[in-house]
């Protein structure tokens, strides 16, 4: 793939080698949700830090790739709005897991864990972070790395450190919680059948190898993805933002879905929080390869916008997560429907504003 020189192949070929190296992430990514469902199990981590950390660090693995290329590139916008237009979309994804639930089930309902009103309020304090080195413009820098994007990535490493062991804390207790739920989903799928009865080693190799090849392949689109925002002529921060966030978040999407439908719903939203805190803490990793300067210097008002629905979409859940309302809209949570509104929103004006 390193030989294809992808800017002499027309249009119609980019749009294909980027449907094919989508569709091997969803296919690698498909069975990650069991592997860490099984890891949580049997290393009695829980599926909130597993989900925060394994899970969103394996499906985060396409946006690591492409920020790398990119950010190699001399492509700021790029990075920037495809990681901060990110998080936007992964939390969207959300919302499709709800529908996926079906039966008038509600996934904030079905998730009461303090954990992920932590975990929802970090990824919210690091995107604010985000805006403020945005604002701030060049106070503080070192070898071209913004001081802003370096806190960032502290911030992030800090909150992992924060929610170490706090998913087994009892300081906040909701009412109704239908535990058995999960456990009736698995045994109807069965939980002895398939990858189940294997070795945790094996489940281990499995995982890191589905992982290798995710990252390989966001290498890959990366590179597919910038030949296609020349080519269309749509711009890097509206391709950024959508085109790529879309096909880099299909672990996301497989592994979310996976997750809801044999009853982890800690683990899905964990998955979800977990890489978006991860998009955000990838800026400092996409400043340490754009060698043109600070890169938080280089981005315009879509990197604001972004990072600022990206703040209203988590807020969103975190109010769905303490309210836990049983009835649904539309086939889900009034709060799924309102987020798929604010996406479809973010779409349009990131078009207008590229």
């Amino acid at each position: 793939m390193a030989g294809i020189d992808l800017g002499g192949l027309p249009l119609w070929q980019n749009l294909a080698l980027f449907l094919v190296t989508a569709a091997v992430i969803w296919v690698a990514g498909s069975r990650l949700a069991v592997y860490a469902d099984i890891i949580a199990e049997r290393t009695g981590l829980g599926h909130a830090f597993i989900g925060l950390v394994l899970l969103a660090s394996a499906t985060s693995l396409p946006e690591i790739g492409r920020t790398i290329s990119a950010a190699s590139f001399g492509d700021a916008p790029l990075v920037v709005d495809s990681l901060l237009g990110g998080v936007v979309f992964q939390t969207s994804i959300l919302a499709l897991a709800d529908f996926v639930m079906g039966k008038d089930r509600v996934l904030t309902f079905f998730a009461p864990r303090a954990v992920l009103l932590l975990e929802g309020a970090l990824v919210v304090a690091l995107l604010a972070l985000a805006l403020a080195g945005i604002a701030a413009g060049p106070l503080v820098h070192l070898f071209d790395v913004s001081i802003w994007t370096a806190l960032l990535f502290a911030a992030y490493l800090l909150s992992l450190y924060l929610l170490k062991g706090y998913e087994a804390s009892d300081s906040w207790l909701p009412t109704e919680v239908p535990v058995q739920l999960e456990r009736a989903e698995l045994e109807r799928l069965g939980a002895a059948r398939g990858p189940r009865g294997r070795s945790t080693r094996t489940i281990a190799l499995l995982f890191g190898g589905a992982s290798v090849v995710i990252f390989a392949a966001g290498v890959f689109l990366a590179q597919v993805g910038e030949v296609l925002a020349t080519q269309t002529g749509l711009g890097a921060s509206f391709v950024g933002a959508t085109l790529l966030a879309v096909a880099a978040a299909l672990p996301e999407l497989s592994t979310t879905t996976a997750a809801v439908r044999f009853g982890a719903y800690s683990l899905a939203f964990s998955n979800i929080f977990g890489t978006n805190a991860q998009l955000v803490a990838l800026l400092f990793l996409g400043d340490l390869f754009y060698r043109q300067g600070p890169i938080l210097e280089a981005v315009g008002r879509s990197s604001v916008f972004a990072a600022s629905m990206g703040i209203l979409v988590t807020s969103v859940y975190l109010v769905g997560l303490i309210g836990r309302r049983r009835r649904a809209f539309l086939g889900m949570g009034l709060d799924s429907a309102v987020v798929l509104a604010f996406y479809i929103v973010t779409l349009a004006v990131l078009y207008v504003l590229t």
